[in-house]
């Protein structure tokens, strides 16, 4: 049996760009990564396609062949535009997606994996479980377009492990972290900010939109990564829609709190509730996970922060 051929779009970007440098280091894979605006990288083992995934013949090309396709290309970034321009989260990932999935259809790709989110769920203090959601259930107004665009692509996947061969894993993760993450504060999100924030500010402060109250379940990339390999190897429905995360909430206040111990610098916390901010907080549960693959998160908080402000100084991130 041959090496199984592995397709991973959005290759540049955070997720993308972790999964490839997981995924190049196996024997039994051989790793083709997609970019488009962005450079690629040097990496041994890979081989680089630029393709514009809103063509449909670019698409079909990329796809010949693969045995497998994870789909990790969004158009994201943070609190700002969602707030303020939260239309442009919208039409393009619904557009690259489906034309994916039809490609994958056609070319009889045996598995696609889709990086779904979490915004659909309402705050509450229990963590919710996969079956918990339905479509009748209410969706936080700042979140209804990129929301509502996550959860066409979903019944998409469930659409087409219907009518052929190609299995679909929907991951539907929390805010996850780590190296490669964005950390300026045009695009990042709220522990990419933090970090940039803590580690160049030059009047003691790390100033924080909102009140802080509100709560992220964080999951770092290595576990989240971790949690593909295992959907590629163990999964067998042709159809399975997944929470990973680490189960616990933490309030921004927590986290900026983490960085800043991990930063080793004397910073003071100020609010700005003047700022885009997100009044929502729950958590997920990532039982079904664990109980249908194996998987639980293995990266604690508190060392997750610390490699990944390891990272950015070895790195200068900013």
């Amino acid at each position: 049996m041959g090496l199984k051929r592995v397709l991973v779009c959005g290759a540049t970007g955070f997720i993308g760009r972790n999964l490839v440098e997981r995924l190049a280091g196996r024997a039994d894979m051989e790793v083709h990564a997609v970019n488009f605006s962005r450079r690629p990288f040097a990496r041994d083992g890979v081989t680089w396609h630029r393709a514009d995934l809103r063509d449909a013949a670019a698409v079909n090309e990329l796809v010949q062949g693969m045995d497998v396709v994870i789909q990790a290309a969004a158009t994201t970034s943070g609190a700002g535009d969602i707030v303020g321009k939260p239309y442009i989260h919208v039409t393009d990932n619904a557009v690259m997606n489906s034309l994916l999935l039809r490609a994958c259809f056609d070319a009889r790709v045996g598995h696609f994996v889709f990086f779904s989110c979490s915004v659909m769920y309402q705050p509450r203090v229990d963590p919710w479980r996969e079956e918990e959601w339905s479509a009748a259930d209410e969706m936080h107004l700042n979140y209804f377009g990129i929301g509502w665009t996550k959860v066409y692509i979903e019944k998409m996947c469930e659409f087409f492990s219907r009518l052929g061969a190609t299995r679909h894993t929907v991951i539907r993760h929390t805010n996850v972290y780590g190296p490669y993450d964005k950390f300026d504060l045009a695009r990042s999100h709220i522990f990419g900010a933090t970090v940039t924030k803590a580690m160049t500010s030059r009047n003691g402060i790390v100033s924080v939109w909102g009140t802080g109250e509100e709560a992220r379940d964080l999951i770092h990339v290595d576990d989240l990564v971790g949690f593909v390999e295992l959907a590629l190897e163990r999964q067998r429905k042709p159809y399975e829609m997944v929470h990973v995360s680490s189960g616990q909430a933490r309030t921004v206040n927590q986290i900026v709190g983490e960085v800043i111990a991990a930063s080793g610098r004397s910073l003071q916390i100020v609010h700005d509730e003047a700022g885009p901010s997100i009044r929502t907080s729950f958590a997920l549960d990532n039982g079904y996970a664990r109980a249908a693959f194996g998987w639980s998160p293995t990266v604690a908080f508190p060392d997750g922060v610390r490699r990944t402000i390891e990272w950015w100084l070895e790195n200068n991130a900013q």
